[in-house]
């Protein structure tokens, strides 16, 4: 049984919107009563997205990458909602899959442009205003590739350790005014990413079976969980792994197979 969850009412701006863990992040939240802020890149498949949730969802396409686009997003989602309550920075893409030594260096740099500088443009934006309000909560979407090299995946597993750093950082140097943050690496999840990086047959990840990955839809019940304050505060510094049976069980979803 899961934990109750204080999040009805809550405004949040989650990024990387528009489809896979994003999507079923946004189904989620606003299910428990959060009204929520899209952001996408996609803009067509962000304004779906909102149309399919109802009035509780904004779209608000943009690129993290751009700091201009992303702060615009902001003020947008601040204007529209009253202030943002909690960030899920979920906007991420895979990056060149192939040996360091084959990788294209704009593919590469704009991995780190999307997964590291976007996520610090998003939290950068958002934070005056939750330090106004007196705090709030950044949750990041982490992974394991941040801990330990994957083969081919040096773009990726560079932009989510630093991410992972970019989390801790921000915990040390706010969490006395209130803000909590903190990660979730929620394992291999059953995605157009994964589709990708089967296709690509790059590194073990590509040789799992599809039946090895979680739904997308789990990942999303546990940043909805996450994005409880009390929850929050109990993990603020920490990259929460959903891997984990005990997290599994306090989010209400099965133990690992």
């Amino acid at each position: 049984m899961a934990e109750n969850r204080r999040i009805s009412g809550m405004r949040v701006l989650l990024t990387g919107a528009s489809r896979g863990i994003g999507a079923a992040t946004a189904r989620a939240l606003v299910a428990q009563g959060a009204r929520v802020a899209l952001m996408a890149r996609d803009g067509v498949a962000v304004r779906a997205m909102a149309a399919d949730l109802g009035s509780a969802a904004l779209a608000l396409p943009g690129d993290l990458a751009s700091w201009d686009q992303t702060a615009e997003v902001v003020a947008r989602a601040e204007s529209a909602l009253g202030g943002i309550d909690v960030l899920i920075g979920n906007g991420a893409v895979l990056g060149p899959l192939a040996p360091l030594a084959e990788t294209d260096p704009a593919g590469w740099a704009q991995t780190q442009a999307i997964n590291l500088t976007g996520a610090y443009h998003a939290i950068r934006a958002v934070l005056p205003g939750m330090l106004a309000r007196g705090g709030g909560t950044v949750i990041t979407v982490l992974s394991g590739a941040a801990y330990r090299p994957v083969e081919g995946w040096s773009a990726y597993c560079a932009s989510k350790a630093a991410a992972a750093m970019l989390m801790r950082s921000l915990d040390h140097e706010y969490r006395a005014q209130g803000i909590r943050s903190l990660g979730l690496s929620p394992g291999t999840v059953a995605t157009d990413m994964q589709r990708t990086i089967r296709k690509s047959g790059v590194g073990p990840v590509a040789q799992l079976d599809w039946s090895a990955h979680i739904p997308a839809d789990w990942v999303g019940q546990a940043l909805a969980w996450l994005a409880d304050p009390a929850i929050a505060a109990e993990w603020a510094g920490q990259d929460v792994s959903l891997r984990d049976a005990a997290i599994r069980a306090r989010v209400g979803l099965p133990p690992p197979g």
